[in-house]
């Protein structure tokens, strides 16, 4: 090949590659503008950039779309002519977020209808194994558990931590979710990894409301975790007096016994929470059970200093 062809086509060539990286670079500050424009909504601008070959469905560095920045900054309008101009509802983020599990965490119930018209997928999940159902639970929209249910939502569905809708709602005290999960499907004695209920949780978080729905939907007061604990003895072990009356109201046994033959009455001592240990003597608990160390309650509350329990005890054991 004649030298002067050859350098000529060296040429050519870095001038090409010159050229598709501006051209690459040009795409890129397109996208960018058009993903500013969706969280500040902008839709004159958003427009204009699309005309001018912005890619509607490029991310950040993250994987977050212009319409993701739309649907956080809650602007309807926006979503929509988004989706009008071709943006995928069902693009992920580096996290596995998608348009519709950020709609769920933020309550854009609006939103989520249009995303849901526009097939978004119900059962994407986020890297946490989180997919909108959870997440709507877990704030308390229920006009949104209503639209996810409605389009397929798997209220069975459980995170990697093996944690439903339903729990989801129990931890954060949604109570006004819980009975529209339970009508969905919703199972009320599923486990997560720690062998809790969505009950269990509840009592463990002093959630009386959810207790309280979840009892009406037939929980089980008897269901125990991978240690043995009873709703009550959890609630008595995080003071929450409350429950703890409630539950003994809907026939808890207040002297079960968990793997180490603690009971409720034990945990409120060992845990100084008199105020519910007052409440499980006036429920009648035992004195005399005694557990794998072979301790009652009052030796507990003597051996960890708990003075004003020991009284409590002692003045009960002579009545």
């Amino acid at each position: 090949m004649h030298a002067r062809t050859a350098r000529s086509i060296a040429a050519a060539l870095i001038l090409s590659g010159t050229l598709t990286q501006a051209s690459a670079a040009a795409t890129d500050d397109l996208a960018r503008e058009l993903r500013l424009s969706a969280m500040i909504g902008d839709t004159e601008t958003i427009g204009s950039l699309l005309d001018q070959g912005a890619p509607v469905n490029q991310g950040n560095q993250f994987g977050k779309t212009a319409l993701m920045m739309a649907v956080e900054s809650d602007d309807l309008p926006t979503v929509s002519l988004l989706v009008d101009r071709g943006a995928d509802v069902n693009a992920r983020t580096v996290a596995g977020c998608t348009a519709l599990t950020f709609a769920a965490e933020a309550g854009h119930t609006g939103i989520s209808s249009l995303l849901l018209e526009h097939k978004a997928h119900v059962h994407d999940r986020t890297r946490s194994g989180w997919d909108a159902l959870m997440i709507a639970s877990r704030y308390g929209i229920a006009e949104m558990v209503q639209q996810l249910v409605a389009a397929g939502a798997d209220p069975k569905a459980a995170d990697r931590d093996g944690r439903t809708a339903l729990m989801q709602a129990a931890e954060k005290g949604q109570a006004n979710v819980v009975p529209l999960l339970f009508a969905a499907g919703a199972e009320l004695e599923s486990r997560d990894k720690e062998g809790d209920t969505a009950l269990l949780i509840a009592a463990d978080h002093g959630r009386v409301d959810v207790a309280q729905a979840l009892f009406e939907a037939g929980a089980d007061l008897r269901a125990r975790d991978k240690t043995g604990a009873t709703a009550l003895i959890l609630a008595a072990g995080r003071g929450q007096a409350d429950m703890a009356s409630r539950l003994l109201a809907w026939g808890a046994d207040v002297d079960a016994q968990d793997a180490l033959g603690t009971t409720a009455l034990m945990e409120a001592v060992a845990t100084e929470h008199n105020d519910v240990l007052r409440v499980l003597l006036d429920a009648g608990a035992s004195m005399a059970l005694r557990n794998d160390d072979d301790q009652t309650a009052l030796e507990i509350a003597r051996a960890t200093g708990n003075v004003e329990a020991a009284e409590l005890l002692a003045a009960a054991t002579s009545e």
